[in-house]
């Protein structure tokens, strides 16, 4: 009996969890965004990435944001949950890293002046939170920095 309350629970709260995650639609979305401006712009011969992690899920674990590789220098900061980060970049092709439990990795390239957004998405892991990254398209990448606060943020001396 005490298995079937467990089991009900559970479903309830992947259930929720997903329902939680759900967008509304495109329409909605850019009623929304009307007067959004995103927090930092390129500057001059430069791009601009945003990094979101729009979960509630593992939301006490860090997921850490490095650009082209996995040394300490190269870190731009990390999100909790419902945060989001960004960070200027050369034009060109790059490589942006997640540490979580695991390590996510995704190519992205970005012409100058231009504006790209990466997701991190939350998973189950074995002893905390695990994460995978994804591109996404302007108009759910603003949606995201809109309702997500800003993660920390390391400025390089």
């Amino acid at each position: 009996m005490n298995n079937k309350y467990h089991t009900n629970f559970l479903l309830f709260l992947l259930f929720f969890l997903s329902a939680c995650s759900m967008l509304p639609s495109k329409e909605e979305m850019e009623k929304q965004l009307v007067n959004f401006k995103l927090p930092s712009k390129p500057k001059k011969n430069k791009s601009m990435i945003y990094v979101v992690r729009p979960s509630a899920l593992g939301g006490l674990i860090r997921f850490n944001v490095f650009l082209d590789n996995k040394k300490d220098s190269s870190e731009k900061g990390w999100n909790r949950s419902m945060q989001h980060i960004y960070f200027s970049v050369t034009p060109g092709k790059h490589k942006i890293y997640s540490k979580a439990e695991n390590w996510a990795e995704i190519d992205i390239e970005v012409a100058k002046g231009q504006t790209k957004f990466i997701k991190q998405n939350t998973e189950f892991g074995i002893i905390m939170a695990r994460n995978s990254l994804e591109h996404l398209d302007e108009l759910n990448g603003k949606y995201y920095v809109k309702n997500t606060s800003q993660g920390e943020i390391l400025t390089k001396k």
